[in-house]
């Protein structure tokens, strides 16, 4: 008796593959800390919460890659290599400029770095988004949840 699987889809595939595979390293990863309770979460208890969410939902696109017909066999094209360099080159100078130049500078850096990423980009979309985005991450991290984090470079700041 010979159990032949086929891909029907390569792009859900890998794609299921990797959020597996993700989500079980983040919920391995956070197990070394405190889990705490439903009422009073440790730090590893949205981790661990977020990782098994990932492996499910990366479980059900791999389910669908190898049960549904996709016209094609939905293949995976060339690695793009811009976006990936650019947005991970952001991501980065987001890490370094977040402590040292603040919330106010460092995200909308981050959003609009990124958005050079894409073949669409319009620096009015872009700046609007980073406005959006750093009055809303004030609004819920500085205002709502009472986090420490710069707003200004340390040098206006005191």
């Amino acid at each position: 008796m010979e159990i032949c699987v086929k891909i029907k889809s390569q792009r859900d595939f890998w794609s299921g593959l990797m959020f597996i595979g993700i989500g079980i390293l983040f919920a391995w990863g956070s197990t070394h800390y405190s889990m705490g309770a439903s009422a009073r979460p440790g730090p590893g208890y949205f981790p661990f919460g977020l990782g098994v969410l990932m492996a499910i939902l990366g479980g059900m696109v791999l389910f669908k890659a190898l049960t549904l017909d996709v016209e094609g066999g939905d293949r995976i094209g060339p690695w793009a290599w811009k976006p990936l360099v650019v947005i991970t080159g952001a991501v980065a100078i987001f890490g370094w400029t977040l402590p040292h130049l603040g919330m106010f500078i460092a995200l909308p850096l981050l959003v609009i770095g990124s958005a050079l990423a894409g073949d669409e980009f319009r620096i009015k979309d872009a700046v609007i988004n980073s406005v959006v985005l750093t009055v809303g991450s004030w609004a819920i991290f500085i205002w709502g949840l009472k986090l420490t984090i710069p707003l200004l470079p340390a040098v206006l700041a005191r």
